[in-house]
């Protein structure tokens, strides 16, 4: 596997199963209700394989996934930052009463952006949520350039 602390790209902790050198680094636990992430101690890259154990549903259903940050690619990057990650510190109430175990935060964009205020946060953040609140689609959606 290779060594995620040796890599100095910014990774975007809301990335898609189908991104380039992407790694899981939490799975989704708690309710329908109140999803959470349960942090792992180390990420795994996102192979074929764990893609195949994630049907019937979609990977970003049941794991966090963080890849290189896709910048001007990215609906949510303004140039500069990532308006993803000032919605959710600015918007969601957090959910952590002390920083997550989080095995990328050294090189998410949300915690060099945002700091302490993205990471008490991130744990109710799900790529893929059928059943989001009012709140989690306002600060989801892309602001318009």
């Amino acid at each position: 596997m290779e060594d995620i602390a040796a890599d100095k790209t910014t990774l975007c902790p809301s990335a898609r199963p189908e991104s380039v050198d992407g790694v899981v680094f939490g799975i989704i636990s708690g309710t329908v209700a109140e999803p959470r992430v349960a942090y792992l101690k180390q990420p795994l890259p996102i192979t074929d394989e764990l893609i195949a154990k994630a049907s019937p549903i979609t990977p970003a259903e049941i794991f966090r996934m963080a890849a290189p940050c896709a910048t001007k690619a990215c609906l949510h990057f303004d140039g500069q930052d990532c308006r993803l990650a000032k919605q959710i510190a600015d918007k969601l109430p957090a959910v952590a009463e002390e920083l997550p175990p989080c095995s990328i935060r050294r090189d998410c964009r949300w915690w060099n952006q945002e700091g302490k205020a993205a990471c008490m946060r991130c744990p109710q953040v799900i790529t893929d949520n059928y059943n989001p609140s009012e709140l989690t689609i306002e600060v989801s959606k892309p602001a318009a350039s």
